[in-house]
């Protein structure tokens, strides 16, 4: 059965010449911007794809048509965004076949209405790999697929000659990475026990290289790694431990270890390349469907890493599922021997448009397919020239407490022209009308600072660039929920405790006690080095001490030894208070507990700001003001 796969593709349609380019595209699961060796990492070990940069164009500014891995995965293939194919959440997997763009009939609880997504990449469209197929070229995909399973949706129906290991119905490496493996169903795909998923991958597609050394061939190697569950060889994780810095945003052993299996495959496969002898002739893409896991696991094999963030995107914002950067920009590496000089290359790209990009750089005729919403991008890549002018992400998804603990991961739309960034919000301010943020990115690529009241014309204008778009694709727009129960006394960013009710009135946020332990919340902080300086103006009739707790990445909550406490005079006058926040690194959480009994409390003009005294977060921001 094996052999047959492999073979199969030397039957295919019609002469080709040999002498055209062969394409394979390596696609990394979750794996974020800052991630690799190339990329700036000082504490993961990459280097076969060190290798690989060396040789390669290296993408600063491309990034993934969403902060999920179908979508993108779907862009990749169709050469369509997302809001146009409809398949805007990965959830391919499912039994169900959905394939009608609608809203989701949502609940009392959920602010915004969000899309339901499609869980089928429709039949309609016309894939990369039915090009090549068409073309002459040999046809195979390896790995994780996530774009529907049964008849008429699996690879071998979208154009690949071959599918190894078959897997349509994985969402990811149920059960780990190392054999034997639980998500894997046909018997004849079977490692040895403790072999990686993506090392026995390589050998296969090694396999599938030389068989077809004849002909040209297309290779989709879409890599399980480094998708939870959080597992890798135990030994390789210990010797990352030892090398760890606790001090650093990237210190996750386990994870370092992940990264070290994938890079193994890459290696691997690029050395598959060089013994068939097509290495010269064969166009490599590295890159990733999403940005990194910036969260904490919460479960791993081998234990002890669960609440150490699985990675850091900085000096990137967020990560996965958030429409800021950390959840879209990610690496990207294109080799092309002979044909592309090394190098970096800092201009727009999306997954979008490696449809037009790819079909031109292999001349391979693409003249039956309908459109695509991608760009050519081979003048970018041969001559460094701007070819896209703007860049769009639609994620109509999410929700409040989701993003509590992944700031950014709210539905929302953002486009990117020249260094501005514009996210709009569904139903995100408190009387559930739109959000816009507005960040400049050539000067806050953390964005951390929303210019939208500084600049209102550029944010007008981006806007109506979001409303075209939307209308262009036919998009799933997320709305305001008319049943929301939350609505009248939501507190915004803040989140108010049992023991209290908080909602933003006249720019103040306003509290009433009921005793107990009453206090807010606010979650999604900017990255940034403390010690930090927390200023607000304080108005109670209530009574007792108050006090300021912070939470790093590294805390499973609040604890005592990270606050300081404060005795207002709970004079219902107002009060400016200033206070120090001794931790060094970035925190993720503020929480203040105003009071200790019943009464009113307002905190206005509350700012936290750096160690140099920059402002990272304010509230109120313009847009309650």
């Amino acid at each position: 059965m094996m052999l047959a796969l492999l073979m199969m593709s030397l039957t295919g349609p019609g002469q080709v010449d040999a002498a055209r380019p062969n394409v394979v595209f390596v696609l990394a699961d979750d794996l974020g911007w800052a991630d690799l060796e190339p990329y700036g990492s000082l504490y993961h070990r990459t280097p076969n794809l060190a290798r690989l940069a060396k040789r390669s164009v290296r993408l600063t500014q491309y990034h993934a048509a969403s902060p999920l891995c179908s979508p993108t995965r779907s862009s990749i293939l169709t050469g369509l965004y997302p809001a146009r194919t409809g398949i805007t959440a990965p959830v391919c997997h499912l039994p169900q076949v959905q394939l009608e763009k609608r809203l989701s009939p949502g609940n009392p609880n959920q602010r915004a209405l969000v899309a339901d997504s499609l869980t089928r990449l429709k039949t309609e469209y016309t894939t990369l790999a039915n090009v090549f197929h068409d073309a002459g070229y040999a046809t195979a995909h390896f790995g994780k697929w996530h774009l529907g399973h049964g008849k008429g949706y699996e690879p071998r129906d979208r154009g690949f000659d071959a599918d190894i290991p078959h897997t349509p119905r994985a969402a990811g490496p149920g059960g780990g990475y190392l054999a034997p493996w639980k998500f894997v169903g046909d018997k004849e795909f079977a490692g040895r026990p403790g072999e990686h998923i993506d090392l026995w991958m390589a050998g296969k597609a090694g396999e599938f290289i030389q068989s077809n050394r004849g002909k040209p061939f297309y290779i989709n190697f879409w890599m399980y790694s480094v998708h939870g569950p959080w597992n890798a060889e135990a030994t390789r994780v210990e010797e990352f431990r030892k090398t760890a810095d606790p001090k650093a945003a990237q210190r996750n052993p386990l994870y370092a270890a992940m990264l070290s299996h994938m890079d193994e495959a890459v290696g691997a496969l690029m050395e598959a390349l060089d013994k068939a002898g097509v290495a010269d002739n064969t166009i490599v893409v590295f890159t990733s469907d999403n940005g990194g896991f910036a969260y904490p696991p919460k479960s791993t094999n081998p234990p002890g890493y669960e609440e150490i963030p699985a990675t850091s995107n900085a000096p990137l914002r967020s990560g996965k599922a958030s429409n800021y950067e950390g959840g879209t920009r990610v690496p990207c590496l294109v080799a092309w021997p002979g044909r592309l000089k090394p190098g970096t290359l800092e201009r727009k790209f999306s997954s979008v448009d490696w449809f037009e990009t790819l079909t031109a750089m292999t001349k391979v005729g693409r003249e039956k397919v309908a459109r695509t919403d991608g760009v050519n991008q081979w003048p970018a890549l041969s001559e460094g020239r701007e070819c896209r002018e703007a860049l769009f992400v639609h994620f109509p998804h999410g929700g409040e407490a989701a993003e509590m603990d992944k700031p950014g991961f709210w539905p929302g739309t953002t486009v990117r022209k020249g260094p501005w960034k514009l996210i709009r919000f569904y139903a995100r301010n408190d009387d559930q009308t739109d959000r816009l943020e507005l960040y400049n990115l050539d000067s806050d690529i953390g964005e951390t600072r929303n210019l939208l009241a500084e600049q209102p014309a550029m944010a007008a204008e981006l806007n109506g660039l979001i409303s075209s778009f939307l209308k262009d694709t036919g998009a799933v727009v997320p709305k305001a929920n008319p049943a929301y129960r939350g609505a009248t006394p939501a507190a915004g960013d803040w989140h108010p405790s049992k023991d209290a009710k908080a909602v933003w009135n006249n720019g103040r946020l306003q509290m009433v006690s009921s005793g107990g332990d009453p206090f807010v919340v606010a979650r999604g902080i900017p990255a940034a080095q403390g010690p930090y300086t927390l200023s607000l103006v304080f108005n109670s009739t209530s009574r007792g001490p108050a006090q300021v707790f912070w939470q790093t990445a590294d805390d499973k909550g609040f604890h005592r030894d990270r606050s300081v406490v404060f005795k207002p005079a709970h004079d219902g006058k107002d009060q400016p208070v200033e206070l120090k926040l001794p931790v060094e690194g970035p925190i993720v959480a503020l929480r203040i507990d105003p009071s200790a009994d019943k009464g009113a409390i307002s905190l206005g003009e509350i700012r936290l700001k750096d160690r140099r005294g920059k402002v990272v977060r304010s509230w109120p921001e313009a847009r309650r003001e």
